[in-house]
């Protein structure tokens, strides 16, 4: 069920800044089954951040989260998918564009793994469509500078295709993750357009620094800044000059529906930065709808003309 009283202040928020709506780039949407491995990953995840648990606000079917994304005003969002061994992406990318046809505001989302036969498929959802693609270094447990994948990221670089990456160290280290793997793709590719998740924390001050010498390389809030995040992962607040400075290139991210707090915490959070109302809706819509191509709401036209 749609919480009428929340979306009506996440509409407020964004209507208060004299925005359409949100255009969140890090959204979940992935086979119901796979999603529910994902919550008990959640679930069981007290030892990467104490005692507190990660509780999954949004545990609600597909058609409700849906819905709750339309109610809350996101114009645009993802469905954030990614294997965790060999073998899976192509099926993942398959429900995914079954998804994107029946679902016009997801952006189309796919995948890819360090396997025999990944350009192919890379390709493949490509000409299908794809608008956005997912890797999951800390998931994935693999090397994104792994010659396997270099056609994959060549192909994805002439497309211009941005490719959402988690590969900053939270909430858990992996063998793979940090900035120096994603450097050395990055200078095989440098006109890739990788958007770095969650500001590639706790390696803040490192992946801005790779955003800096690469125009392409974008950063998502998700769940940075929160109180939830701030009390194990705290962004330095000597960052923030920089991170101002890259206000083109920063987006919305959330995470939803697997995060342990309100949509609108996320928003709040971003808010109390104090960095400004247009750098807050650069963040929140502008620098989505740019880099995705999204034209001007229908609704808003038909008004102006």
């Amino acid at each position: 069920m749609v919480d009428a009283g929340e979306a009506a202040e996440v509409r407020e928020f964004w209507g208060g800044l004299g925005l359409p709506g949100l255009v969140d780039v890090h959204t979940h949407f992935m086979p119901e089954r796979v999603l529910r491995k994902v919550w008990e990953y959640f679930d069981a995840a007290g030892p990467l951040i104490g005692d507190r648990g990660w509780p999954i606000t949004y545990r609600r079917g597909e058609a409700e989260r849906t819905a709750l994304l339309r109610e809350f005003g996101v114009r645009a969002f993802t469905a954030m998918l990614y294997p965790h061994k060999a073998g899976m992406a192509r099926w993942l990318n398959g429900w995914a564009a079954e998804f994107a046809g029946r679902t016009p505001d997801c952006l189309h989302t796919a995948t890819l793994f360090p396997e025999p036969g990944v350009e192919g498929y890379v390709r493949e959802a490509l000409e299908a469509g794809a608008r956005v693609f997912k890797a999951h270094v800390q998931v994935g447990g693999y090397d994104p500078a792994d010659p396997e994948l270099d056609g994959a990221w060549g192909l994805l670089a002439e497309a211009g295709t941005p490719v959402v990456i988690h590969c900053g160290s939270g909430p858990a280290p992996g063998k793979h993750t940090g900035p120096e793997p994603v450097a050395r793709v990055l200078a095989r590719h440098p006109r890739l357009c990788l958007v770095v998740a969650h500001l590639g924390m706790p390696e803040y001050r490192e992946f801005l620094d790779l955003a800096e010498r690469h125009a392409r390389v974008h950063l998502d809030t998700t769940m940075a800044f929160t109180d939830f995040t701030e009390d194990f992962m705290p962004f330095p607040p000597g960052l923030l000059p920089r991170l101002a400075a890259q206000g083109d290139r920063v987006l919305l991210g959330t995470d939803f529906p697997n995060i342990p707090y309100p949509y609108l915490h996320q928003l709040r959070a971003l808010e109390r930065l104090d960095l400004g109302a247009n750098w807050l809706r650069a963040v929140c819509h502008h620098n989505g709808a740019r880099l995705f191509g999204l034209g001007e709401p229908a609704d808003q036209a038909v008004r102006r003309h």
